[in-house]
């Protein structure tokens, strides 16, 4: 072997050394790409979606890890974490692409969410969910960039076409025939009871009473402000039609008569696109959406309603199905540091 080659490996075995004694970087979360997640990004972010007005957060070390930390909020941190890391691959896709919102898409979108408010109610709104006007168009920017992305990169490439569309209808005529008139809805649940078997995509379930009342005024503010209710009956609803958006499907009105007459009130005086208050009932609080009524009889396959509700309901197996392997490829392609995760494995083996 010559003496360059010697010297060559000699400074390989060198720089491999002192990169295994790298210190993790001071205040860095995660880094996606050579981009930084700081712990000041992270804390922003997890008390936007778990903090209380009288509740203040506990000081953080550089690390991530303050002196008070329990399992269940560094569970909740690392889960806000992944989606911080997720929301930056996509962003990083849809910058590549240039598919990012522009201040006109900002600006048109605050305007849709300010316009059911006076600006005392949509700063009280805000400030419910611990957030400033700047706050709400960085996460306005984050959420139309990302949503121009999917349209271009999933949804774009679903077409149903008219046989998939009778195929469904000759395998489920049963669900288009009514004895009796019906409500289509969706739901979104929050329960205080702690549960493992936690049902939605981010894997959030609130574990007090404290929590559950917070984590459902949080998402009925996020209904009000224009989010998509399906979205977040997926992401944040406890209990198994989380996994289909909330949705209930067609409920017959004589099963009503079971329910509360809080629900009843609010359900006989509702039209389709609307939503319930909060309802307090005995397993937690819902908010329920109506999607449609019905009346009795049987919904024939030539109705132009059956054929666009097939559609969108094979839409939205699909698109999900995409989402989901869309994001599994783009995590794969990533070059992602966790250190959060890190720091918490290390503190574990001590």
């Amino acid at each position: 072997m010559s003496s360059f080659v010697q010297l060559a490996a000699v400074a390989v075995l060198v720089l491999a050394a002192s990169s295994c004694k790298h210190s993790v970087p001071e205040n860095v979360a995660a880094t996606v790409n050579g981009h930084v997640i700081t712990y000041q990004d992270l804390e922003k972010q997890y008390q936007l979606q778990f903090s209380s007005a009288d509740r203040p957060a506990p000081p953080t070390l550089s690390n991530g890890l303050d002196k008070t930390s329990d399992d269940q909020t560094l569970t909740q941190k690392m889960e806000v974490l992944r989606v911080m890391i997720d929301n930056q691959i996509m962003l990083q896709r849809a910058e590549k692409l240039g598919l990012m919102a522009t201040d006109g898409d900002v600006d048109a979108r605050l305007a849709e969410l300010k316009a059911p408010f006076t600006q005392e109610e949509f700063l009280r709104q805000l400030a419910a969910r611990h957030m400033s006007v700047d706050d709400l168009k960085v996460q306005l920017r984050q959420d139309l960039s990302i949503q121009k992305l999917f349209n271009k990169e999933v949804t774009s490439k679903i077409s149903i076409t008219d046989g998939e569309i009778r195929d469904f209808y000759l395998a489920n005529q049963a669900r288009f025939s009514f004895p009796e008139p019906q409500i289509h809805m969706s739901q979104i649940v929050v329960t205080p009871h702690p549960d493992s078997n936690v049902h939605n995509l981010k894997n959030d379930k609130a574990q007090t009473e404290e929590e559950a009342r917070r984590k459902i005024e949080m998402l009925q503010a996020r209904v009000h402000q224009g989010e998509d209710f399906g979205m977040l009956a997926q992401n944040y609803s406890e209990d198994p039609t989380a996994a289909n958006s909330g949705d209930l499907g067609f409920v017959r009105e004589s099963a009503l008569e079971q329910a509360s007459p809080e629900l009843r009130k609010a359900l006989a005086a509702m039209t389709p696109g609307q939503v319930t208050p909060v309802i307090h009932t005995q397993e937690g609080y819902r908010i329920l959406k109506v999607i449609s009524r019905e009346p009795a009889g049987q919904r024939e396959f030539e109705n132009p309603r059956v054929q666009q509700d097939i559609r969108e309901t094979l839409m939205n197996r699909k698109e999900q199905l995409l989402r989901s392997a869309y994001y599994e490829v783009a995590r794969d392609e990533a070059q992602v540091a966790n250190y959060l995760a890190q720091a918490v494995v290390q503190r574990d083996k001590k």
